[in-house]
């Protein structure tokens, strides 16, 4: 018998009878068009073998298409949150976490490094013209390779050792990409959030590249889009992630159609979506996006007055009462999600930090360790999160297969007597006369940790914690900046510690690459120099010189040339139980709750689930193309 996951993976390629892709299950919302001739008929329009989604398999209810739905943003820029609520990807995740192709019709991987590609036959972009091979070889040969648009070369990311793939058009549906060693990362890669582009529109694309216009018509683009050069104009028309272009084909659910700037945003459905039901009805079932901009100060007030219909960013926990309450006002249901950070709330030690007083001190284990255990946990969880959420280290969550409950204990006990003992071990036995503390070279023992000054929730549990560590003679203060200032800061080496979320996917399986228990990244708020040196390919910052890190980047290398899930769990393990032991991240609690509005006619979200940037794509995986609005009700 079929397990549901295989059920649920063959039902992604599966194909349905052609009477059902009857026009009468088109959308009411292209009558006219449709009539007029202006746009095919349904069947015209969708590809040979759309992608079928049963939801009926998957305890949901088939919908009516129409409507529209209301959300706020706090930013223009936040309308870059629809391409990841609609999730459309070359392979996506499912509600298991199990990749399935969706803009593919199938996908083969050999040796773990030959990955080959079939496309959808008719799948056609948001403007009509067909996605083909040529539309990847497009951004390979002019967007890969153009030097002058990438500068430094071809992305880091689709490197394995250092070498990137060889891409080869098989037929006008097929492509492939051939590593010389494996690149088990690179289908994660491909069902991120943020997705690497393999693929532009190239009919459209190539009116702003200079080997496909003439400088002239080029120099009026650039002139007309208020950009500097043609490379900045092909990168300005290109964003696939920043639907600003509303001119740019695109392969989600919905399109948009607002130029910035503006105060309201509108995304209407995609013509050419290639996902239907069971039925043969085409997905989405919703007609319209409508986000308005709003003050994030006042973002949860407004949707406690009924401004949303469907509502999971821009709000957090300490809205939830305000909001529950309006429950009773307005026709909303208002849900609690668990999120999916490793902490809702951690703290950074810089270990690259300028200061070499504070920066021996945080490589010293028993530092972290002894700002770990002062954190009293209980208390946090019961004041600031009604005891919902889960006392814990920064660590993967219980409901990802490589949870042990020993990461999630480690040195988090409320012990200062423990802590104290540990500050005294590291020499620190002198006090000032306010009991805090004397550094080596007679400063006072201050730490100034550093926020992006983005939640309140974070400006809650710090009170709690500088009150924690006073009891071990630490004394914690906060200096808050604007996101883009706290992270040149801490890549400068400026910042002594920073506060943040926790690991950002706390849900991985063994295929997800663990990059972030190991330097990696520029972005890495604990250990931004080491980060910067693989980032950079060895060329900037510097190698770690702990031993305990130097092992976790071995083990990340090690995991970036697997072939077996059984040796990529063994390597999550170590590095999992590395991390743990380390505290190179001091977590406080994780699995704290998300509120998750809807209009109380909205069909087909989960009462309770999980939600997050990554791996989820916040409401990605549930398919917002499936939600439908109930008049009946």
């Amino acid at each position: 018998m079929m397990t549901r996951r295989e059920l649920l993976a063959l039902m992604a390629c599966s194909t349905l009878p052609k009477q059902l892709l009857a026009n009468t299950n088109d959308a009411p919302y292209f009558s006219d068009v449709v009539n007029s001739g202006a746009l095919p008929s349904m069947s015209e329009r969708l590809p040979k073998s759309p992608r079928v989604v049963n939801l009926k398999a998957m305890d949901r209810l088939p919908g009516e298409h129409g409507g529209s739905l209301r959300m706020l943003i706090g930013r223009q820029k936040d309308i870059r949150y629809v391409p990841i609520f609609s999730y459309s990807r070359l392979v996506g995740y499912d509600e298991d976490l199990n990749l399935v192709p969706d803009i593919l019709e199938s996908y083969t991987v050999e040796e773990g490094r030959v990955f080959t590609f079939k496309l959808r036959e008719g799948h056609r972009w948001s403007d009509g013209s067909e996605l083909t091979s040529e539309d990847f070889r497009y951004y390979w040969d002019h967007v890969i390779l153009n030097r002058d648009i990438m500068r430094g070369g071809m992305p880091a990311r689709l490197k394995s050792r250092g070498q990137g793939p060889v891409f080869e058009v098989l037929d006008k549906l097929t492509v492939r990409y051939s590593w010389d060693v494996p690149m088990p990362q690179f289908l994660d890669l491909l069902a991120a959030p943020i997705p690497q582009t393999l693929a532009l529109p190239s009919q459209y694309m190539q009116q702003f590249h200079n080997k496909f216009q003439t400088d002239a018509d080029l120099s009026e683009l650039i002139d007309t889009h208020r950009v500097d050069d043609w490379v900045g104009l092909h990168q300005k028309m290109s964003r696939q992630n920043r639907p600003e272009n509303p001119n740019l084909p695109t392969l989600e659910a919905w399109r948009p159609t607002t130029l910035p700037p503006a105060e309201q945003f509108v995304f209407e459905r995609n013509p050419f979506f290639h996902r239907v039901d069971e039925n043969g009805k085409q997905l989405p079932y919703v007609d319209r996006l409508v986000l308005n901009v709003s003050s994030a100060e006042i973002l949860g007030a407004k949707v406690a007055t009924g401004e949303s219909d469907l509502q999971v960013t821009g709000i957090a926990l300490p809205d939830y009462t305000m909001i529950k309450e309006a429950e009773n006002r307005f026709p909303l249901k208002v849900s609690l999600w668990r999120r999916t950070q490793g902490s809702s709330v951690a703290l950074y030690p810089n270990l690259n930090c300028q200061d070499e007083v504070w920066r021996a001190l945080f490589q010293d284990v028993r530092m972290r360790r002894a700002l770990s255990l002062a954190i009293n946990r209980r208390e946090i969880n019961q004041v600031i999160y009604f005891g919902l959420a889960n006392e814990s280290a920064d660590t993967v969550l219980p409901e990802s297969p490589l949870f042990k409950p020993e990461y999630a204990s480690a040195w988090t006990s409320y012990d200062p007597e423990q802590a104290n003992a540990l500050l005294d071990e590291l020499g620190l036995t002198e006090r000032a006369g306010n009991g805090i503390r004397l550094l080596p070279d007679g400063r006072v023992a201050n730490i100034t940790i550093e926020s992006a000054g983005e939640s309140t929730l974070e400006t809650d549990v710090l009170e709690l914690i500088a009150d924690h560590c006073r009891q071990i003679g630490i004394a914690l203060f906060v200096r808050s900046s604007q996101r883009d200032i706290f992270r040149s800061r801490i890549t400068g080496g400026q910042v002594m510690m920073s506060v943040w979320r926790g690991l950002d996917n706390a849900l991985p399986t063994a295929d997800m690459p663990p990059t972030a228990l190991a330097p990696s990244s520029v972005d890495q708020l604990q250990w931004p120099v080491w980060g910067l040196y693989y980032m950079s390919a060895q060329m900037q910052g510097q190698t770690p010189d702990l031993p305990e890190v130097q092992r976790l980047r071995k083990l990340l290398d090690d995991w970036m040339l697997s072939t077996e899930n059984e040796e990529r769990e063994t390597i999550w393990a170590e590095m999992l139980a590395i991390h743990a032991d380390q505290v190179f991240s001091i977590g406080t609690v994780n699995g704290g709750m998300q509120p998750v509005v809807r209009s109380a006619r909205l069909q087909n979200l989960p009462d309770e689930a999980l939600v997050g940037f990554s791996p989820t794509s916040y409401l990605g995986i549930y398919m917002p193309d499936t939600f439908w609005l109930d008049d009946t009700l």
